[in-house]
C-alpha cells in the first residue's frame, strides 16, 4: 500500500506535506490521507482538525520517515491523495487491515 502511495507521488495523484494537504483539503479534491503518528503535535493538529472537518478518511501509520521515504524525502507528517480511483485502492488495502478513520462524510 505504501508502495502505491509512491506511484501516486510520482503521477501527481497524491502530493505531500502539511500544507499541500491542507491546500487541497481546503479546495476539496482532497481524498484520503495518511498521518504520520510520530510528526510533530503541532503537524498533527493542524491537519488532523481539518481534515476531521472536511470528512476526509485517513489513516495513522507509525513513522514519519517512513512515511517519508514513500515521498523520496527523509521524514514528511502527511500524504494526501487527490485522485478518486487511487484512494479507493490504497483506502481499501488499509481497511482490510482495519486502519481506516473516516471522516462524517466519508469522502473517498
Amino acid at each position: 500500500m505504501l508502495g502505491l502511495l509512491g506511484l501516486g507521488i510520482r503521477g501527481r495523484l497524491a502530493i505531500v506535506g502539511v500544507d499541500r494537504v491542507r491546500e487541497a483539503a481546503h479546495s476539496g479534491t482532497l481524498r484520503f490521507a495518511v498521518i504520520a503518528r510520530d510528526a510533530s503535535m503541532n503537524s498533527r493538529e493542524k491537519v488532523e482538525r481539518l481534515l476531521v472537518a472536511k470528512g476526509v478518511p485517513t489513516v495513522m501509520i507509525e513513522s514519519a520517515v517512513t512515511l517519508g521515504g514513500v515521498a523520496g524525502k527523509e521524514s514528511t507528517a502527511v500524504i494526501g491523495v487527490v485522485d478518486a480511483q487511487l484512494a479507493k485502492g490504497i483506502r481499501a488495502l488499509f481497511e482490510s487491515e482495519g486502519a481506516v478513520r473516516s471522516g462524517p462524510r466519508g469522502n473517498g
